[in-house]
Protein backbone atom coordinates (compact mmCIF):
# COMPACT_ATOMS: atom_id res chain seq x y z
CA UNK A 1 0.00 0.00 0.00
CA UNK A 2 2.76 2.55 0.91
CA UNK A 3 4.34 1.80 -3.02
CA UNK A 4 0.99 2.46 -4.22
CA UNK A 5 0.67 5.90 -2.37
CA UNK A 6 4.23 6.48 -3.27
CA UNK A 7 3.16 6.31 -7.10
CA UNK A 8 -0.44 7.79 -7.12
CA UNK A 9 1.07 11.68 -8.15
CA UNK A 10 2.81 9.52 -10.76
CA UNK A 11 -0.33 7.76 -11.88
CA UNK A 12 -2.85 10.88 -11.61
CA UNK A 13 -0.13 12.64 -13.87
CA UNK A 14 0.43 10.19 -16.47
CA UNK A 15 -3.73 9.73 -16.54
CA UNK A 16 -4.13 13.82 -17.19
CA UNK A 17 -1.37 14.05 -19.79
CA UNK A 18 -3.00 10.87 -21.52
CA UNK A 19 -6.27 12.60 -21.40
CA UNK A 20 -5.43 15.91 -22.50
CA UNK A 21 -2.98 14.14 -25.37
CA UNK A 22 -5.80 12.14 -27.11
CA UNK A 23 -8.66 14.85 -25.96
CA UNK A 24 -8.25 16.47 -29.89
CA UNK A 25 -8.66 12.89 -31.48
CA UNK A 26 -11.56 12.28 -29.47
CA UNK A 27 -13.59 15.60 -30.28
CA UNK A 28 -12.84 14.60 -33.89
CA UNK A 29 -13.83 11.59 -33.64
CA UNK A 30 -17.18 13.09 -32.23
CA UNK A 31 -17.12 15.59 -34.66
CA UNK A 32 -17.00 12.61 -37.77
CA UNK A 33 -20.63 11.47 -36.88
CA UNK A 34 -22.47 14.58 -36.19
CA UNK A 35 -24.69 16.00 -38.45
CA UNK A 36 -23.00 19.11 -40.57
CA UNK A 37 -25.89 22.12 -38.74
CA UNK A 38 -25.20 20.53 -35.40
CA UNK A 39 -21.11 21.25 -36.31
CA UNK A 40 -21.81 24.70 -37.04
CA UNK A 41 -23.81 25.75 -34.21
CA UNK A 42 -22.58 23.76 -30.99
CA UNK A 43 -19.17 22.22 -30.09
CA UNK A 44 -18.56 18.52 -29.98
CA UNK A 45 -18.93 18.31 -26.54
CA UNK A 46 -22.17 19.46 -25.82
CA UNK A 47 -23.36 15.24 -27.51
CA UNK A 48 -22.43 14.89 -23.49
CA UNK A 49 -25.54 16.58 -22.23
CA UNK A 50 -27.79 13.55 -24.01
CA UNK A 51 -25.25 10.62 -24.47
CA UNK A 52 -27.77 8.12 -25.42
CA UNK A 53 -30.10 10.39 -28.03
CA UNK A 54 -28.59 8.21 -31.28
CA UNK A 55 -30.06 10.67 -33.60
CA UNK A 56 -27.83 13.48 -33.31
CA UNK A 57 -25.18 11.00 -34.57
CA UNK A 58 -25.07 9.52 -38.25
CA UNK A 59 -22.96 7.92 -41.33
CA UNK A 60 -23.18 10.67 -43.58
CA UNK A 61 -19.83 11.67 -43.49
CA UNK A 62 -18.11 8.77 -43.59
CA UNK A 63 -20.57 7.58 -46.32
CA UNK A 64 -19.60 10.73 -48.42
CA UNK A 65 -15.94 10.13 -48.35
CA UNK A 66 -15.92 6.20 -49.19
CA UNK A 67 -18.01 7.11 -52.17
CA UNK A 68 -16.18 10.37 -53.51
CA UNK A 69 -15.64 9.88 -56.78
CA UNK A 70 -11.56 8.87 -57.32
CA UNK A 71 -11.14 8.37 -53.36
CA UNK A 72 -10.72 4.66 -54.31
CA UNK A 73 -7.92 5.94 -57.08
CA UNK A 74 -6.75 8.06 -54.45
CA UNK A 75 -6.16 5.40 -51.77
CA UNK A 76 -3.95 3.36 -54.63
CA UNK A 77 -1.69 6.14 -55.43
CA UNK A 78 -1.24 6.60 -51.34
CA UNK A 79 -0.07 3.00 -51.56
CA UNK A 80 1.87 4.06 -55.26
CA UNK A 81 3.63 6.72 -53.44
CA UNK A 82 4.14 5.44 -49.43
CA UNK A 83 5.33 1.88 -50.16
CA UNK A 84 8.44 2.72 -52.56
CA UNK A 85 9.26 5.95 -50.79
CA UNK A 86 9.66 4.11 -47.89
CA UNK A 87 11.42 0.74 -49.34
CA UNK A 88 14.15 3.23 -51.14
CA UNK A 89 15.46 5.59 -48.54
CA UNK A 90 15.92 2.70 -46.06
CA UNK A 91 17.59 0.51 -48.67
CA UNK A 92 19.96 3.31 -49.32
CA UNK A 93 19.77 4.64 -45.58
CA UNK A 94 21.00 0.87 -44.83
CA UNK A 95 23.97 0.77 -47.09
CA UNK A 96 25.06 4.22 -45.84
CA UNK A 97 24.76 3.85 -42.24
CA UNK A 98 27.49 0.57 -42.61
CA UNK A 99 29.68 2.44 -44.88
CA UNK A 100 30.16 5.05 -42.06
CA UNK A 101 29.74 2.63 -38.89
CA UNK A 102 32.72 0.15 -39.88
CA UNK A 103 34.02 1.22 -43.45
CA UNK A 104 37.35 3.78 -43.15
CA UNK A 105 37.60 5.52 -45.87
CA UNK A 106 39.09 9.58 -46.25
CA UNK A 107 36.20 12.11 -45.29
CA UNK A 108 34.05 9.51 -43.60
CA UNK A 109 33.39 11.69 -40.49
CA UNK A 110 33.36 15.32 -42.73
CA UNK A 111 30.70 13.18 -45.12
CA UNK A 112 28.74 12.08 -41.78
CA UNK A 113 28.84 15.33 -40.33
CA UNK A 114 27.17 17.19 -43.54
CA UNK A 115 24.61 14.60 -43.51
CA UNK A 116 23.65 15.30 -39.85
CA UNK A 117 23.51 19.12 -40.97
CA UNK A 118 20.73 17.91 -43.48
CA UNK A 119 18.29 17.06 -40.96
CA UNK A 120 18.22 21.61 -40.13
CA UNK A 121 17.67 22.15 -44.04
CA UNK A 122 13.65 22.92 -44.26
CA UNK A 123 12.54 21.26 -47.08
CA UNK A 124 10.23 23.56 -48.14
CA UNK A 125 13.43 26.26 -49.04
CA UNK A 126 13.98 22.99 -51.73
CA UNK A 127 10.58 22.89 -53.62
CA UNK A 128 11.14 25.93 -55.98
CA UNK A 129 14.50 24.49 -57.23
CA UNK A 130 13.88 20.74 -57.15
CA UNK A 131 10.82 21.38 -58.72
CA UNK A 132 12.70 23.55 -62.00
CA UNK A 133 14.65 20.62 -62.11
CA UNK A 134 11.96 17.97 -62.55
CA UNK A 135 10.44 20.17 -65.43
CA UNK A 136 14.06 19.93 -67.15
CA UNK A 137 14.34 16.40 -66.89
CA UNK A 138 10.70 15.33 -67.50
CA UNK A 139 9.50 13.95 -64.44
CA UNK A 140 7.50 16.83 -62.68
CA UNK A 141 4.40 15.01 -61.65
CA UNK A 142 4.80 12.07 -61.71
CA UNK A 143 5.43 9.27 -59.35
CA UNK A 144 9.39 8.69 -60.06
CA UNK A 145 9.17 12.60 -58.90
CA UNK A 146 7.74 12.26 -55.56
CA UNK A 147 9.95 8.89 -54.72
CA UNK A 148 13.01 10.81 -55.36
CA UNK A 149 12.05 13.81 -53.30
CA UNK A 150 10.83 12.08 -50.40
CA UNK A 151 13.68 9.23 -50.39
CA UNK A 152 15.89 12.65 -50.13
CA UNK A 153 14.21 13.88 -47.62
CA UNK A 154 14.16 10.84 -45.66
CA UNK A 155 17.80 9.33 -46.27
CA UNK A 156 19.44 11.76 -43.36
CA UNK A 157 17.41 10.83 -40.64
CA UNK A 158 17.15 7.11 -41.25
CA UNK A 159 21.52 7.48 -41.66
CA UNK A 160 21.56 8.94 -38.70
CA UNK A 161 19.46 6.20 -36.75
CA UNK A 162 20.83 3.30 -38.63
CA UNK A 163 24.44 4.59 -38.00
CA UNK A 164 24.03 5.39 -34.41
CA UNK A 165 22.37 1.56 -34.30
CA UNK A 166 24.72 -0.14 -36.44
CA UNK A 167 27.66 1.59 -34.69
CA UNK A 168 26.87 0.35 -31.62
CA UNK A 169 26.91 -3.50 -32.32
CA UNK A 170 29.44 -5.73 -31.03
CA UNK A 171 32.94 -5.07 -32.58
CA UNK A 172 34.10 -8.43 -32.16
CA UNK A 173 31.61 -10.01 -34.42
CA UNK A 174 32.27 -7.81 -37.25
CA UNK A 175 35.87 -8.77 -36.49
CA UNK A 176 35.29 -12.09 -36.05
CA UNK A 177 33.24 -12.39 -39.99
CA UNK A 178 36.08 -10.54 -41.15
CA UNK A 179 38.65 -12.69 -40.07
CA UNK A 180 36.86 -15.66 -41.21
CA UNK A 181 36.68 -14.18 -44.89
CA UNK A 182 33.51 -12.22 -44.91
CA UNK A 183 32.83 -9.50 -47.36
CA UNK A 184 31.54 -6.46 -46.48
CA UNK A 185 28.34 -7.47 -48.16
CA UNK A 186 29.03 -10.49 -46.51
CA UNK A 187 29.02 -8.79 -43.20
CA UNK A 188 25.80 -6.43 -44.46
CA UNK A 189 23.49 -8.96 -45.64
CA UNK A 190 23.91 -11.93 -43.26
CA UNK A 191 24.67 -10.03 -39.51
CA UNK A 192 24.08 -5.97 -39.80
CA UNK A 193 20.98 -6.57 -41.16
CA UNK A 194 19.36 -9.23 -39.23
CA UNK A 195 20.76 -7.61 -35.97
CA UNK A 196 19.41 -4.36 -37.12
CA UNK A 197 15.90 -5.53 -38.02
CA UNK A 198 14.38 -3.10 -35.31
CA UNK A 199 15.88 0.00 -35.81
CA UNK A 200 15.00 -0.57 -39.32
CA UNK A 201 11.55 -1.54 -38.73
CA UNK A 202 11.32 2.30 -36.13
CA UNK A 203 12.55 4.07 -39.50
CA UNK A 204 10.34 1.96 -41.36
CA UNK A 205 7.33 2.81 -39.51
CA UNK A 206 8.03 6.82 -39.13
CA UNK A 207 9.43 7.02 -43.18
CA UNK A 208 5.71 5.54 -43.84
CA UNK A 209 3.78 7.90 -41.67
CA UNK A 210 5.48 10.78 -42.93
CA UNK A 211 5.18 9.61 -46.41
CA UNK A 212 1.36 8.70 -46.47
CA UNK A 213 0.22 11.91 -44.47
CA UNK A 214 2.27 14.27 -46.66
CA UNK A 215 -0.29 16.99 -48.64
CA UNK A 216 3.11 19.67 -49.50
CA UNK A 217 5.15 17.59 -51.52
CA UNK A 218 2.52 15.48 -53.01
CA UNK A 219 0.62 19.08 -54.15
CA UNK A 220 4.02 20.56 -55.60
CA UNK A 221 5.65 17.64 -57.60
CA UNK A 222 2.55 15.52 -58.34
CA UNK A 223 0.25 18.90 -58.99
CA UNK A 224 -2.72 17.40 -57.54
CA UNK A 225 -4.16 15.82 -60.96
CA UNK A 226 -6.80 13.07 -60.33
CA UNK A 227 -4.71 10.49 -61.95
CA UNK A 228 -1.86 11.10 -59.36
CA UNK A 229 -3.53 12.27 -56.68
CA UNK A 230 -2.98 10.78 -53.18
CA UNK A 231 -5.69 10.20 -50.12
CA UNK A 232 -4.37 13.67 -48.82
CA UNK A 233 -5.14 16.25 -52.05
CA UNK A 234 -8.69 13.86 -52.45
CA UNK A 235 -9.79 14.90 -49.10
CA UNK A 236 -8.17 18.77 -50.11
CA UNK A 237 -10.23 18.89 -53.11
CA UNK A 238 -13.29 17.78 -51.66
CA UNK A 239 -13.75 20.64 -48.38
CA UNK A 240 -14.02 23.50 -51.30
CA UNK A 241 -12.12 26.30 -52.27
CA UNK A 242 -13.08 27.96 -49.62
CA UNK A 243 -13.24 24.54 -46.90
CA UNK A 244 -17.16 25.01 -46.83
CA UNK A 245 -17.14 20.98 -46.69
CA UNK A 246 -14.63 21.13 -43.55
CA UNK A 247 -16.78 18.36 -41.43
CA UNK A 248 -16.07 16.38 -44.32
CA UNK A 249 -12.38 16.05 -42.81
CA UNK A 250 -12.91 14.86 -39.39
CA UNK A 251 -14.41 11.67 -41.22
CA UNK A 252 -11.34 11.58 -43.44
CA UNK A 253 -8.65 12.07 -40.97
CA UNK A 254 -9.92 8.41 -39.66
CA UNK A 255 -10.46 6.30 -42.47
CA UNK A 256 -6.89 7.65 -44.02
CA UNK A 257 -5.46 6.20 -40.50
CA UNK A 258 -6.85 3.11 -41.52
CA UNK A 259 -3.49 1.75 -43.49
CA UNK A 260 -0.82 3.77 -41.37
CA UNK A 261 -2.63 2.39 -38.37
CA UNK A 262 -2.06 -1.31 -39.98
CA UNK A 263 1.44 -0.74 -40.14
CA UNK A 264 2.10 0.05 -36.82
CA UNK A 265 0.40 -3.05 -35.51
CA UNK A 266 2.25 -4.73 -37.71
CA UNK A 267 5.77 -3.61 -36.97
CA UNK A 268 4.91 -2.46 -33.54
CA UNK A 269 7.02 -5.08 -31.44
CA UNK A 270 10.24 -4.02 -33.85
CA UNK A 271 9.41 -0.30 -33.49
CA UNK A 272 9.46 -0.59 -29.15
CA UNK A 273 12.43 -2.86 -29.40
CA UNK A 274 14.20 0.01 -32.06
CA UNK A 275 12.77 3.03 -29.51
CA UNK A 276 14.69 1.04 -26.58
CA UNK A 277 17.42 -0.36 -28.10
CA UNK A 278 20.85 0.84 -26.48
CA UNK A 279 18.79 2.22 -23.09
CA UNK A 280 19.86 -0.98 -21.28
CA UNK A 281 23.15 -3.08 -21.64
CA UNK A 282 23.16 -6.78 -20.68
Amino acid sequence: MQKFWEKTPIHITLVIISLIWTLPSIGLLISSFRYQDDLLRTGWWTVFQHPFDFTQYHLGNYITVLTAEGMGDAFLNSLTISIPATIIPIAIACFAAYAFAWMKFPGRQLLFIIVVALLVVPLQMTLIPILNAYRIFGISGSFLGVWLAHTAYGMPLGIYLLRNYIGALPKDLIEAAAVDGASHLKIFTKIIVPLSTPAIASFAVFQFLWVWNDLLVALVYLGGTPDVAPVTIQLSNMIGSRGQDWHILTAGAFISMIIPLLVFFALQKYFVRGLLAGSVKS
